[in-house]
């Protein structure tokens, strides 16, 4: 998932001299249609982040369906006393999970909508940026937020060990 963001990217851009002055008509038009072109390269690039991230994404929704799956299936196979102690050390995990999962749900629903709704959008590059960086922070909050529940699951553990002793 290392796509870069779309501000930070090298386009090359030939310009041919016209005919005329640089402040005829024509040269602007040519101006802005080469702009125009670069900001396309740019959309393009980050829509190709954007379905690599989303293959990764399909994978990821696909393994966690098989390993509920699995869970479920040994559940059921299992005494109803020893999967509810099972259950009870996993349920905050898999709560937050389900909370992380049904925002980023919302989140893809919500660019679909608002990309069929703004698809004529002029500032679609500069908007792209501004999406990778949100982006970015977003996997970086996370990050943070799965090393905190690391500890928090390691400080548990450790009362419970303590309490033991």
């Amino acid at each position: 998932m290392a796509c870069p963001p779309a501000a930070s990217c090298s386009y090359t851009v030939v310009l041919i001299p016209l005919r005329s002055s640089l402040c005829s008509l024509d040269a602007l038009r040519f101006y802005l249609w080469i702009k125009h072109l670069k900001d396309l390269e740019k959309e393009k690039d980050i829509l190709y982040c954007g379905l690599e991230i989303l293959e990764q994404a399909r994978l990821w929704y696909r393994h966690r369906l098989e390993k509920s799956r699995t869970r479920q299936d040994d559940t059921d196979a299992k005494s109803w006393v020893n999967s509810c102690r099972e259950g009870v050390a996993k349920g905050a995990h898999s709560c937050w999970l389900s909370s992380r999962v049904q925002r980023v749900n919302a989140s893809l629903a919500s660019v679909m909508t608002e990309a069929n709704d703004t698809s004529t959008s002029g500032d679609s590059a500069a908007d792209g940026a501004l999406r990778w960086q949100h982006t970015r922070l977003t996997q970086e909050v996370r990050q943070k937020n799965q090393q905190i529940s690391k500890l928090e699951m390691e400080k548990d553990t450790l009362l419970q060990q303590l309490y033991k002793v």
